[in-house]
Parts: structure tokens; sequence; C-alpha cells
């Protein structure tokens, strides 16, 4: 049996993740129950943590709270944490209040944008939302909603506030450029 067919589906989803937002892989690191990435956000010049629960029960605070002492060990403020089972409402509320994303169950182990019917999808600079907003003498909320839940939206690590710019195939256009705003959700 090789590494690639011992790896996890929760470790799948990180190495999916990894590579769509471009982070920069330094160490992996296996803990009771847990795998831990410690990754680099090349955009921010930080570091961040990948954790990778294998478990399809439901996680609790205790996951949570066990996340964030890691983090403040490594000095790290921001963690995504990835599992097969269902998030307990508490350790929603608990992650959103520590700065964990929580990565939802159905989010897709291999790369979604290589599917031929999903397009592009990419978070617009502060400039060009300017720009954007300027041409079409638009607020942010004008503009056709997409929801943070959406896996797409997920995949490159866009929130609620952000403007995404969708990029179309299209058989008498080219191309077809679509923005949308991220809404909570």
């Amino acid at each position: 049996m090789t590494v690639e067919e011992e790896i996890t589906l929760e470790e799948r989803k990180a190495k999916v993740l990894i590579k769509l937002r471009k982070y920069k892989l330094l160490k992996r690191e296996e803990h009771e129950n847990a795998v831990e990435y410690l990754i680099e956000v090349p955009k921010e010049k930080r570091k961040m943590i990948i954790w990778c629960v294998p478990s399809s029960g439901t996680i609790g605070v205790q996951f949570v709270n066990r996340l964030k002492k890691i983090m403040k060990e490594r000095e790290v403020e921001k963690a995504v944490m990835i599992t097969s089972g269902r998030f307990t409402q508490a350790a929603k509320s608990a992650a959103r209040k520590r700065g964990i994303e929580l990565l939802p169950r159905v989010f897709p182990p291999f790369n979604l944008f290589e599917h031929v019917l999903v397009p592009k999808h990419e978070i617009l600079t502060p400039k060009e939302r300017e720009e954007l907003l300027q041409e079409y003498r638009v607020k942010p909320y004008q503009l056709p909603a997409i929801r943070a839940s959406d896996p797409a939206v997920k995949a490159i690590g866009a929130k609620p506030g952000d403007i995404l710019r969708i990029i179309r195939k299209s058989p008498t256009a080219g191309k077809y450029v679509a923005y949308r705003y991220v809404i909570e959700g």
C-alpha cells in the first residue's frame, strides 16, 4: 500500500484546500485523533493551521478548544478544521469567536474547478473592487449574491463581504464575466 492510499478523506480535502488557496505547506504532524498541517499564507505573510479530524461523529467544543490551545502554542491566529462529522452549534459559535474556519463535510476531496461545468472564481482585490463599484455605480449589496457556504466560495476562501469575479466560457461571447457579492449562509 502506498502513502497516497493511506491518507484519510480529511487529509485529501486539506491537500485540495492548500492547492486551491495557494498555501505553502511547512509541516505535517500527527496528533491523537487528528493530523495538523502548518501552512504559510503567502499573500498575508503569516502562518495558519489546517486540522484534520478523521471522525464521522459529532464534533463539539472540546475539539475547538484543543485546536485553540495548539494555535496558541504555535503562535497562530487562524485555523481551518476539516472533518467528515457534524459540528455542534456550540462548536460553530466557539470556532467563529476564536478565528477557526469550519470546513463543511460536503466539501469535495477533489479540485472542483477541474470540472467542465464549474467556472473560474476569483476574489477581487480592494483596488479592483473599488473600480468595479465606481464603474457600475452600485453598492456591493446591489450585486447578485452568492452564499459563503457555496463549495466554490469555500474552496477559494472568500468571506462575506468579498466580491467574486466568475469567468465562464461562452460559445457566443468567448468568455463571460459575472460578479457576485458573498453573503452569510
